[in-house]
């Protein structure tokens, strides 16, 4: 009983056993979609090497002094910029994207790694006693410290991670104190760019609804009218970033708002995967006897449409397990989150939740068809060495933090 009682107190079993849990699961879930391929079976041998590798990188951090995360915080996302540049000149294009690099045989995602630093250095930045988040200054300020990884990001590009990187932000600053016509400043952008997507009449009345916004909140009709002016022009950046996107990504968002549009192409894979889904039924039609899963219908079906063949071959049952099994992990999170006395640890802890929680939903929604196509990976479970390594680098911290959450750490 007590070396039962000393362990819980020293280490977060529930985080952990969810963690293996889902990366059990990827397994099985990579095994099957890579049986019948010619070409992708040598995937699962080199998710499992990843595995060993994450794992002990977890063991790693969650045995450093807590003090580490607040000295790296700084260089690790100084380092994140400059990996971030060095991929816009020195990068390989892997499906329009300029997003990898390599050593020698290893190839990784230089933003993966970016997201540790993002969340460290916005959790140390917001943690200084002498910054008011609700001053417009120090608000500016923050925003610029996500917008600048954001915007190189975009330069790849890449509106997936970019768009994790924004909702990682958000999430922190909020956290950290901030008002509601701070956030409503924040947000309201990001809104009517959303409703831009699907034509004028949404846009125009996102702006209407902001207006009345702006009405209630009664500041002064100096910073009113400045709010009012960047989100008119959230709107017509639209079409900049149409600009900016390469053709398949415009197609992609293009199928989003009608996935019939082309079936045969940008849309294809949403449909296959709605197809793979719906057909799994309550209990699935059984390992490796899915149709869509062994026939290969859905193109490298081991990384984001990882889901659908969970969907398919073990169905709605074992579908609904594993949303189980992160609703667990975010809660969880969440407390830890909410009871956490540190500052510091509170805000990594809601910066690594984020992370999770909208790869989840993009991911999830990618499955079902109803969020775009834009790549975003499902938090363990998917194929990719990158995605891994850093998701276990930040469960590890979340160890870590734990572990220490009765020593004040300064």
């Amino acid at each position: 009983m007590k070396i039962g009682a000393k362990l819980k107190d020293k280490f977060d079993l529930v985080i952990i056993l969810s963690v293996i849990a889902l990366i059990t699961i990827g397994i099985v879930a990579i095994y099957s979609a890579t049986y019948n391929h010619p070409t992708a079976k040598g995937n699962l041998n080199k998710q499992i090497f990843f595995v060993m590798v994450s794992f002990l990188i977890l063991f790693i951090i969650y045995f450093l002094p807590a003090r580490t995360f607040r000295i790296i915080a700084f260089p690790s996302y100084i380092f994140s910029l400059l990996i971030l540049v060095a991929v816009l000149f020195l990068g390989k294009t892997i499906y329009g994207a300029k997003s990898w690099m390599s050593i020698g045989a290893i190839g990784f995602q230089p933003s993966e790694f970016a997201k540790i630093g993002l969340i460290l250095f916005l959790s140390y930045w917001l943690t200084d006693s002498k910054r008011d988040i609700n001053n417009i200054k120090d608000l500016l300020l923050t925003v610029l410290i996500g917008f600048i990884p954001i915007l190189l990001i975009l330069l790849e590009p890449d509106m997936g991670t970019a768009i994790v990187f924004a909702s990682i932000s958000l999430a922190m600053i909020f956290w950290s104190g901030l008002n509601l016509f701070g956030l409503f400043v924040v947000l309201s952008p990001g809104i009517i760019l959303f409703a831009s997507l699907f034509g004028t009449i949404p846009f125009i009345a996102t702006l209407l609804l902001m207006l009345v916004a702006l009405f209630y909140f009664k500041q002064n009709l100096f910073i009113s009218g400045a709010v009012f002016v960047v989100n008119l022009s959230a709107g017509f950046i639209f079409d900049f970033l149409l600009k900016i996107l390469k053709p398949h990504q415009v197609k992609r968002l293009q199928s989003f708002v009608d996935p019939t549009a082309d079936p045969l192409g940008a849309g294809y894979n949403a449909l296959q995967a709605k197809v793979a889904m719906g057909s799994g039924g309550l209990f699935g039609k059984g390992f490796l006897e899915g149709n869509q899963t062994q026939l290969r219908f859905i193109p490298e079906q081991w990384t984001d449409f990882i889901y659908c063949v969970i969907g398919e071959e073990f169905g709605f049952i074992g579908s609904i397990i594993v949303l189980a099994i992160f609703l667990v992990l975010f809660l969880r999170l969440l407390n830890l989150a909410s009871v956490a006395d540190d500052k510091f640890g509170k805000l990594t802890i809601i910066g690594i939740l984020t992370m999770f929680f909208i790869h989840f939903t993009i991911n999830i929604g990618m499955n079902l068809g109803i969020t775009p196509v834009i790549g975003l990976p499902l938090p363990f479970i998917s194929y990719g060495g990158s995605s891994l390594v850093t998701n276990m680098f930040l469960v590890g911290i979340v160890l870590n933090i734990y572990k220490n959450r009765k020593h004040h750490v300064v």
